[in-house]
């Protein structure tokens, strides 16, 4: 099986969530995995964002991020470019956020949008 990554510059991540997916990537449980970001159909606006560590696939693209481990299959990749990832500690509304430039709407919750 083929699993060679293609580099493109898809997504972009903020200081804060490159060190907070380094910081999982590290963990035992994540050991030889990646952290897979993806987008599918569902949520309250029509598409929604995953995040989930996965081992690479065919096809996968590499999300061009420098230093952090981050792939992004090429049906998501249509959806995510230009995307920037932020990672919060907040008690309140913490996680990882994603800022999406190309959705026409999203929702209050941050995990699903309108492409």
């Amino acid at each position: 099986m083929n699993t060679e990554t293609t580099h493109e510059k898809i997504v972009t991540l903020t200081d804060s969530a490159a060190a907070e997916v380094k910081s999982l990537l590290a963990l035992p449980e994540n050991a030889g995995k990646t952290m897979r970001l993806y987008v599918e159909k569902g949520g309250c606006s029509g598409m929604q964002y995953g995040l989930v560590f996965d081992e690479r696939r065919a096809g996968d693209l590499d999300s061009g991020q420098p230093g952090v481990d981050i792939v992004i299959d090429p049906f998501s990749a249509e959806f995510l470019k230009g995307v920037s990832v932020d990672f919060s500690h907040e008690l309140t509304g913490g996680g990882f956020k994603i800022k999406n430039p190309n959705a026409k709407q999203s929702c209050g919750c941050g995990k699903s949008f309108e492409a």
